[in-house]
């Protein structure tokens, strides 16, 4: 069915209903959890109806002020890592890329459903939140997303967080594919509560202060609150864990099908001891010391295969640096120099909210939010990557090949004695070289976010309507150390000691960590810069919204309505670094050659900016169809919620899409519940106004691991070494049409009316869900293209999107007698963002709830929330799908990852189940609360054994627990000291390649925190 048809058939539904009725249709949402009908219906999300009876018709996840003590989150990041029904955290402070090409520092993602980041929306108190300015590839489609910045939440400042299980694009609009997430604040406070807290993790050097203060006060007609909250936080480091403390994983897998796996060396081929091609062979007599193409590297004389003596301990062997078998002490581990694995940070929030009475009938609100983070990390030392060819001249004074008397006359000291090379000397091209003796990359990124919102609400005419101005608009600096290639070239041209000097390797006491013998300091100073990246984001919204609880009178019950037109403005701003962006080249002063970024290791990026314009109008119908009072045999009540939206955007075009959702209580205590939705996801601004985006990743070049397993120099491509930085040319594309979904969910909620108060009440739900999404806006990839690549040579083709540069005499000699005709090094890989094919996931979502109050005991709270992941499969595109059936068929080899298809349950970051359990018990001054976390285990694709078979990343269950005393008299009266434990048992994150998973598991174990809270 076409967007406009559903939404017409939808239309034609309400029409209908009017017709028999006389009136109009809606159902209000409520949370499951309130079990008891004297309890406040504080669920808004899901429904835009004020004052209507909440049904329950939709699924509703309900974090309140109990469960929010229990968690003990200290960051957005933190809490929604707490809720099941949240997937993999694609953004989080412990994702630290080499570049600012990604977003970085105090960062968070909400990702529902496992649907991706961007496909959840997210409200705070009720309005949409502006999105994080700075973008990251999406860990599946590797397309630039954007996310809410979940660490902007100020989650002591919190009320309650409301999460909709279910697709409401047709009420709230774009984005609302996996659901809403409404983030609800305190307000209308009166009085002063102030709080102190320290914690720490056990065995580490993270230490976190936090400081929150809630103040408010209640004047003749109104309100005004207001939230404090600092947070500050020393830097976890790589060398305070074991898992962490090392590139190099092959220890930590001794003992399993993995041990001494040549790919869990992660130690970087890219290292002080580099690798480079003079411009023809060298020969000493008659001996070559380079290969016959000119290639050779540098390495400790005690390495096997020196052959000429370049400086103290150093040494020329011939070809480029393999980093395996007898060079593998050379690969260089960045992590055991003490990385930063989360940054340090400070983090301010401010959030401002008031209401005043203008009239009886007239009331004006407003909110300010002021957000600001500082974060302070140390990163591996810039690297040479495929952005740029760099070049020592004849002339640089290191150069062992260099001329025999300087162009000042003064003889050379540093070359060979009894080369081949001419008089004048030879160029050398730095194949692969990191600039350890350069540091570590200082990254500091400031993060600021702010809100505005005024507006009016009152009641006419027996509607309530409501009208609001919003702009907010987030920030995000991105300050790195770099190395610009225009400087190092001049330096690398000089023939004085100044020169910088590539020629001299690492540490030779221990080759893999360091560099002892560093370049001049004025060296170094002269080619250091820094980098900055901008990156701006706004939201400027208008919104009229009205609603009617009781429209007019059904035999069923009040018919409720609500209305609205919003018009939203959106822009994004990417500012980057003159040094990439374009303004400022790299010119290779010996081959003459211009490249677009004068930043080593970072590709062209060139600004990004786009706007758009969305108007939209909705409506919504709550229809109660049958009411208990009608006495109908297993059909106690029934009511329906109908709903519609279109939206039309100034850049993608127009969509229109309904909503259905229906709750029938069968008898008093049990209903059954169900929806089904049309959604819609438009394209983020970068993804359409994007010119190349050149991103270079760290790929496999599969058919040199074919060569070396026919060779022999392998037993399996697990032990392949063949990695290298691939660059990808991707293409924006102003052609992208938003991404249609459908989701459909149904399930019951029982709450037993035949349990004897006296034992408590409970509730049980249970959802199953379905979401169906097309039009995926995605890329092939570029590791996709490589294994394509490896399939059309091993047929005699090759594959047209892979740019190679031309073989050389190594190149073809790797390749003798393989059968495979030799390639050159890849030079880029070409891509374009495109809708693809279709994607469905679904699951099942369960809920037990025990409550009891009042009793002699205490009061006790129980609640018991677990996410099963059925199905998460994606349709192959046929490219891929060709892929697939080479492997299977044995075409290309089983140790291949082929990513862009199949089913990806139980793969990486989306486990089959996830579930949570809170229990509260509190006791006039006393109160103890635990919160236990299950996260079943998954295959981590990127590590296959020779059959294919992935690394199992295990299972794990952590809890929280903390205990609180609040003192009522004397001096210490309303204060309350409160202990707890994170993670109590101190588990570890389960076991990965890269030694946990950022995504799914916090890189610390058990974290203790004390705090003190007084109220005045």
């Amino acid at each position: 069915m076409t967007n406009s048809r559903a939404l017409r058939a939808t239309m034609f539904a309400t029409s209908a209903l009017c017709a028999a009725w006389g009136g109009q249709a809606v159902a209000q949402t409520a949370s499951a959890a309130a079990p008891d009908s004297t309890v406040e219906e504080i669920v808004v999300v899901g429904s835009r109806i004020e004052g209507a009876k909440a049904t329950a018709a939709l699924p509703v996840t309900v974090v309140d002020a109990k469960q929010l003590d229990a968690v003990a989150a200290s960051s957005g990041d933190d809490l929604f890592r707490a809720i099941p029904q949240m997937g993999d955290v694609n953004y989080n402070s412990s994702y630290l890329p080499g570049s600012s090409n990604s977003a970085r520092g105090d960062i968070g993602s909400v990702n529902l459903r496992n649907l991706g980041s961007g496909n959840t929306l997210v409200l705070l108190n009720g309005r949409r939140v502006v999105a994080h300015p700075t973008s990251q590839a999406d860990g599946t489609s590797l397309v630039p997303t954007l996310t809410y910045n979940t660490n902007a939440i100020p989650t002591s400042g919190l009320k309650r967080l409301e999460v909709l299980r279910d697709g409401a694009a047709a009420i709230y609009g774009t984005d609302a594919v996996a659901g809403v997430v409404n983030t609800v604040l305190k307000d209308n406070f009166d009085g002063v509560d102030v709080e102190a807290q320290y914690g720490a993790a056990k065995g580490t050097n993270l230490k976190e202060y936090e400081f929150n203060g809630l103040f408010g006060h209640n004047f003749e007609r109104g309100n005004v609150t207001a939230y404090v909250g600092y947070d500050k936080r020393t830097a976890l480091r790589s060398l305070d864990q074991t898992y962490t403390a090392s590139a190099d994983k092959r220890v930590l897998f001794s003992g399993s099908r993995f041990d001494s796996a040549a790919t869990l060396d992660g130690r970087v081929t890219l290292t002080p001891w580099g690798s480079f091609t003079a411009a023809s062979a060298v020969r000493v007599g008659t001996s070559l010391i380079t290969s016959s193409a000119g290639a050779f590297h540098i390495q400790p004389t005690s390495n096997p295969g020196s052959l000429a003596t370049v400086g103290a301990g150093i040494s020329i062997d011939d070809g480029a640096l393999a980093t395996s078998g007898e060079d593998r002490n050379l690969r260089y581990d960045a992590a055991a120099t003490d990385l930063t694995v989360m940054p340090a940070l400070k983090r301010l929030n401010v959030f401002v909210s008031g209401d005043y009475e203008v009239t009886d009938a007239i009331t004006a609100f407003g909110e300010v939010g002021v957000y600001h983070a500082k974060t302070r990390s140390f990163q591996a030392p810039v690297s040479t990557s495929s952005a740029q060819v760099l070049t020592a001249p004849a002339s640089n004074y290191w150069n062992p090949f260099g001329p025999v008397t300087f162009a000042n006359g003064a003889a050379n000291p540093n070359r060979l004695a009894g080369i081949n090379a001419p008089a004048g000397g030879l160029a050398v091209t730095l194949t692969s070289y990191d600039f350890a003796d350069v540091g570590k990359q200082r990254v500091d990124v400031t993060n600021d976010q702010t809100r505005f919102l005024a507006g009016l609400r009152g009641q006419a005419l027996g509607w309530k309507w409501e009208s609001a101005l919003l702009y907010s608009q987030a920030k995000v600096k991105d300050v790195s150390d770099g190395i610009s290639a225009t400087a190092l070239q001049k330096q690398l041209a000089l023939s004085t000691p100044d020169a910088y000097n590539p020629f001299n390797g690492g540490t030779v006491a221990n080759p893999s960590v360091g560099d002892a013998t560093p370049s001049s300091q004025a060296a170094i100073d002269a080619i250091r810069i820094k980098s900055i990246r901008e990156s701006t984001s706004s939201l400027a919204s208008w919104d009229f919204r009205v609603s009617k609880a009781d429209l007019f009178q059904l035999p069923g019950g009040d018919v409720g309505v609500a209305a609205g037109v919003e018009w939203r403005r959106e822009t994004q701003h990417d500012d980057r670094d003159a040094h990439v962006d374009g303004t400022i080249t790299y010119t290779n002063a010996v081959t003459g050659l211009v490249y677009g970024s004068d930043l080593i290791g970072t590709s062209p990026s060139p600004d990004t900016k786009g706007s758009r314009k969305v108007s939209s109008a909705y409506v919504e119908f709550a229809v109660p169809v049958i009411s208990p009072e009608m006495s109908i045999p297993l059909v106690r009540s029934v009511e329906v919620q109908l709903a519609g939206r279109a939206e039309k955007y100034s850049d993608v075009g127009s969509v229109a899409k309904p909503k259905v959702a229906v709750a029938w209580d069968l008898v008093d205590g049990f209903r059954v519940r169900g929806s089904w939705a049309q959604g819609f996801k438009a394209p983020n601004l970068e993804q359409i106004n994007a010119t190349v985006v050149t991103r270079a990743n760290t790929r496999t070049d599969y058919v040199r691991c074919e060569a070396d397993l026919r060779a022999g120099r392998i037993t399996s491509f697990s032990n392949c070494t063949r990695t290298l930085s691939v660059q990808a040319q991707r293409s924006g594309n102003p052609d992208l049409k938003p991404e249609d979904s459908e989701t459909m969910g149904f399930g019951f909620v029982f709450e037993p009316k035949f349990i004897p108060s006296d034992f408590g009440s409970f509730t049980v739900t249970a959802d199953y869900w379905r979401v169906k999404q097309k039009g995926i806006v995605g890329l092939f990839g570029e590791g996709n293209a490589l294994i394509q690549d490896y399939l059309q040579r091993v047929g005699g083709g090759s594959n047209a999107n892979v740019v190679r540069a031309a073989p050389t005499a190594d190149d073809i000699a790797a390749f003798a007698g393989t059968g495979l005709a030799p390639v050159g090094t890849v030079l880029y890989v070409k891509d374009q963002y495109v809708n693809t094919l279709p994607q469905e996931a679904r699951g099942v979502d369960v809920t037990v709830m025990w409550r009891k109050h009042g009793t002699r005991f205490g009061d006790f709270d129980v609640t018991v929330n677990g996410a099963h992941l059925i199905k998460f499969y994606q349709q192959p595109s046929p490219q891929i799908a060709a892929l697939l059936a080479a492997r299977g068929a044995g075409t290309i080899n089983a140790g291949t990852t082929i990513n862009g298809g199949g089913s990806y349950i139980r793969q990486n970051g989306k486990p089959d189940w996830k579930w949570t359990a809170s229990a509260t018990w509190s006791l006039e001054q006393v109160s103890i609360g635990v919160f236990t976390q299950y996260l079943s285990d998954v295959d981590e694709t990127a590590l296959l054994d020779s059959l294919g078979a992935p690394w199992i990343i295990d299972s794990q269950v952590t809890a929280n627990v903390y205990g609180q005393y609040a003192f009522t008299k004397g001096w210490a009266a309303n204060t309350r000291l409160k202990l707890g434990v994170r993670n109590l048992t101190n588990e570890a994150p389960p076991l990965s390649s890269n030694g946990y998973l950022g995504a799914m598991y916090q890189p610390y174990g058990r974290y203790v925190y004390a705090s003190i809270r007084k109220s005045f």
